[in-house]
């Protein structure tokens, strides 16, 4: 839970004492309040299911000086001349009270303090590294703590690829507050209001962790309900009595200081948590062994000893070893692939056989946010389609701009109709996938045609000896399987079916002048035979189809001219 700090951090052996004392004296005066060792399994008020916020993570202890910033009762917003300690850089200090305000609007019956939280931010980061935050408060370089690999630390398996902490086998507790990536990823607030939920900006940091501790019905005016609150955050008694010891501090008084100049905890957060003193003291008895051999008469015996005493000393080369394997699973958040999202993409649907107007488009983010050039987008085209990309690929790889946008190749669809995927596929270790429905709709016939042109005339009460054949077509390609509907019309207005003149025929036999059809391979369909009534004159015969395309045939009855 510490800001890349690996250990403990604690003061020298005066400043231990002094922190001795200040516990007793907080122990003696928090009675019901602050439980003692042992408690923390009573007191423990995670949310539901939920692990602490920090994942247990290692922390600062440097507890607050014994003399308070102002006597209690007096203002806690004294001006820039109190204890270096009670100082708060200026865009923490404003970050913890906007969050204060932010949940009294919404949980009022909460109760929350910022003093608690400048409490878990000073145990947490030294007040995010004694306020070095630019100016929209977020950390100039992320704050992580050690890789919770369960050696001398919880064990965490990587929750979110790396996106958050730069590290993709173990989480780590990030930024001024110190979330791990599974909580952040519930948590996570924007408390800026730039549109982003970053852990490693104290106003967003802030408000997630006064929220995380208002979660239920917790009022933190209640001494009871405030240590579940914190141990909800670290699941340690010890913990709570520090953060217990500055949350009564900052309440008797703290002043603002520039960012960047707040007071750093006193021993830098570097090193690693071991649980294993015990190899370097193993180290001793070699030392010590061979001058212990004086005895001539023993000298056999004594030397088979030092032969075995130099594999003792080779605990010391594995303890360097941590610090060199840890960084190199921490890279740049600046540089590390956090998100990959849509860049615009409308819908995707085109005709057979044609390009669709739209193509896919994404964006690459960084960790941090902003957009990340040079990364790898995959697009692949998945599902039962002959529809490929341009030069005939299923899948491409492009690099994002910039502008850390990137846009595929055109699609053109194929002949196979129906609905399939396009995904875009960014990282590796674990991948960001956007999924894309896509349609290719048969081709709708928007012209009906007559493929010869000769005039079509019949005798009363013959046939017509010329049959009339038509095509569907869609922008000059045949259209197959396309319904037509033939009707003998009258030439009013509003056009009806005709009683009289020309008709078809049933199946048995009988005359009528409407027939449901449908053209056949490549649009064509020549029409049943059509016969004359004893009615002479001039007829229309009309097609359509379902999309509205429309033609009209001109029908002669009458008697043959004699030569």
């Amino acid at each position: 839970m510490a800001a890349q700090f690996g250990r403990r951090l604690r003061r020298g052996a005066t400043t231990t004492a002094v922190a001795a004392a200040a516990v007793a004296a907080l122990s003696a005066s928090q009675a019901p309040g602050a439980p003692q060792p042992g408690d923390q399994a009573a007191a423990g008020a995670t949310p539901p299911g939920e692990t602490a916020a920090t994942g247990n993570s290692p922390y600062h202890t440097d507890l607050p000086p014994l003399t308070t910033p102002d006597k209690p009762g007096a203002s806690v917003n004294l001006p820039v001349t109190g204890s270096a300690e009670a100082g708060i850089p200026a865009s923490v200090l404003a970050a913890y009270k906007r969050a204060e305000q932010a949940v009294a609007g919404t949980d009022a019956a909460c109760r929350l303090p910022w003093q608690l939280l400048a409490a878990i931010g000073k145990v947490e980061s030294g007040q995010a590294r004694g306020g070095k935050v630019d100016a929209n408060g977020t950390t100039f370089s992320p704050i992580l703590g050690p890789a919770l690999n369960g050696q001398g630390f919880a064990l965490i398996k990587d929750t979110d690829g790396g996106a958050y902490d730069g590290d993709s086998t173990h989480d780590r507790a990030v930024g001024p507050m110190q979330f791990i990536p599974s909580t952040w990823a519930r948590w996570g607030q924007d408390g800026n209001g730039d549109g982003r939920k970053d852990p490693n900006n104290i106003y967003d940091a802030a408000l997630a962790a006064g929220r995380y501790l208002c979660a239920g019905p917790r009022d933190l005016s209640l001494a009871t309900d405030l240590d579940q609150a914190v141990l909800s955050y670290n699941h340690s008694t010890e913990y709570l009595r520090t953060v217990r010891s500055w949350f009564d501090y900052y309440k008797r008084g703290t002043h603002e200081v520039p960012d960047g100049t707040g007071v750093l905890p006193s021993v830098p957060g570097t090193g690693t948590l071991s649980p294993s003193p015990t190899p370097p003291a193993a180290t001793t008895p070699p030392a010590t062994s061979p001058p212990t051999t004086p005895p001539p008469a023993t000298p056999p015996a004594t030397t088979p000893p030092p032969a075995t005493t130099p594999p003792a000393t080779t605990p010391p080369p594995t303890e360097p070893t941590p610090p060199p394997t840890t960084p190199p699973t921490t890279p740049a958040p600046g540089k590390t692939l956090g998100s990959l999202e849509n860049a615009g993409t409308g819908i995707l649907t085109a005709t057979a056989g044609e390009e669709f107007t739209e193509r896919v488009k994404v964006r690459a983010r960084n960790m941090l946010g902003a957009p990340l050039a040079k990364t790898p987008v995959t697009f692949a085209l998945v599902g039962e389609t002959d529809t490929r990309f341009a030069g005939g690929k299923s899948t491409v790889t492009l690099a994002t701009g910039a502008d850390g946008t990137v846009t595929a190749p055109a699609l053109t669809a194929g002949e196979e109709t129906g609905t399939f995927k396009v995904t875009a596929v960014a990282g590796t270790a674990k991948p960001r996938i956007l999924t894309y429905d896509a349609r290719v709709t048969a081709r709708v016939a928007d012209t009906i045609a007559r493929t010869g042109d000769k005039d079509l005339i019949a005798a009363p009460g013959a046939e017509f000896a010329d049959r009339i054949e038509i095509r569907t077509t869609y922008k000059g390609t045949g259209v197959a399987d396309t319904a037509v509907t033939a009707t003998m019309i009258t030439d009013a207005d509003t056009p009806a079916e005709n009683d009289k003149g020309p008709y078809f025929k049933d199946a048995n036999g009988e005359p009528v002048r409407t027939l449901d059809l449908m053209t056949g391979a490549d649009g064509l369909l020549e029409l049943p035979k059509i016969y004359a009534d004893a009615t002479a004159g001039t007829y229309e015969l009309r097609l359509t189809t379902a999309s509205g395309a429309t033609l009209t045939i001109e029908l002669k009855i009458a008697a043959p001219t004699a030569t």
